[in-house]
């Protein structure tokens, strides 16, 4: 296969390559070479280098829905024919209507820059499934508030986004700036994977411009909000890895209208620590937390240590997240809809 001219070069740690990875190789895998997926369409794979992004080739009978952007794969020296994907560290997937499999989102992810803007799209509910999904695939989340230049008092958005999880980072800028890499360079160094997730036109195509210092023609589309509703049109429409300032990479996602929660019971449980960690406390242990005597978690509400409106959003997504799990019952692992969800 051709490479794709490119002037970059870098060494696979830089890359993202690590001793996790570097531990799965056989004796016989060791002179073949080590490749990022980079972009995944229908019939075709993109990876990264050390020398820049080349084209892979699949063998027969494999399909490219089983590769995520940020995988990494090792191929032929001569002719980047895939031999195998290296397992995760982390990934990122979400269930989708009407879809047999979960679609996968991104691979290998540090951090997961949760995008939101200071306007209508601001939306607690939409946040904290966005968190369950970080926390279930063990991706750092952070809270990022675009628009911050046309918000005027940022403060209770800031606010607002920081009481939904133990020690969350919630940042502000302005994705045209700049000072928006600066802001965003704790997460972004050498080595490191970020991914942009959120709605369509909250700023991921402008912040990821700015990140990857990319102008022109090279410039990802970008489009406004609409003002009357403060929703964005799609103008991502593939994900894909690009190199970052400071040395770090990051994915670029589509704007996600609907995110349905499917075996992330891990990471509601972080998500709602303060419901969790008071449920062993309630006098049954089946208890709903709804109307039971001896209820640790309708007495945190009546003293005002457990919010009325998160216990009621806690209840949704469980709901919601139990009614998506698959479990394995029955003969020869036949699937059911039971119970919570496990670790992938």
């Amino acid at each position: 296969m051709t490479e794709i001219p490119d002037d970059a070069a870098t060494s696979l740690p830089s890359l993202g390559w690590s001793a996790f990875f570097e531990g799965q190789l056989s004796d016989a895998e060791t002179g073949l070479e080590r490749l990022r997926i980079a972009t995944v369409h229908r019939s075709r794979m993109t990876a990264q280098s050390t020398h820049g992004p080349v084209r892979v080739a699949l063998p027969p009978k494999m399909k490219t829905t089983d590769y995520a952007v940020g995988d990494w794969i090792i191929v032929e020296p001569d002719t980047h024919l895939i031999v195998r994907r290296l397992d995760r560290h982390a990934l990122l997937q979400r269930k989708t209507e009407g879809a047999r499999a979960p679609q996968l989102i991104a691979a290998n992810v540090d951090t997961m820059f949760i995008v939101t803007s200071c306007n209508d799209d601001f939306n607690l509910a939409r946040l904290e499934r966005y968190l369950a999904f970080a926390n279930e695939a063990e991706t750092n989340p952070v809270i990022v508030l675009t628009k911050a230049d046309k918000a005027g008092d940022t403060a209770p958005f800031v606010a607002g986004a920081a009481q939904l999880q133990r020690g969350l980072d919630v940042v502000t800028l302005n994705a045209k700036t700049p000072d928006a890499a600066d802001t965003l360079a704790p997460w972004c160094h050498e080595g490191q994977t970020v991914v942009l997730v959120g709605s369509s036109g909250v700023g991921k195509s402008t912040l990821l411009n700015t990140l990857a210092a990319k102008e022109g023609e090279d410039a990802q589309l970008t489009g406004d909000i609409r003002e009357d509703d403060a929703k964005g049109r799609h103008t991502t429409t593939s994900r894909s890895l690009h190199g970052i300032k400071g040395g770090g990479w990051v994915i670029d996602t589509p704007g996600i209208r609907t995110l349905h929660l499917s075996d992330v019971s891990d990471g509601l449980d972080i998500l709602f620590a303060e419901i969790t960690e008071r449920a062993p406390d309630c006098h049954f242990r089946d208890c709903t937390h709804a109307h039971e005597p001896g209820c640790a978690i309708q007495a945190a509400v009546a003293d005002g240590s457990v919010d009325p409106a998160r216990l009621e959003r806690w209840r949704k997504l469980q709901d919601e997240n139990d009614a998506n799990t698959p479990d394995i019952t029955g003969p020869k692992g036949n699937y059911s809809q039971k119970g919570r969800g496990k670790k992938r």
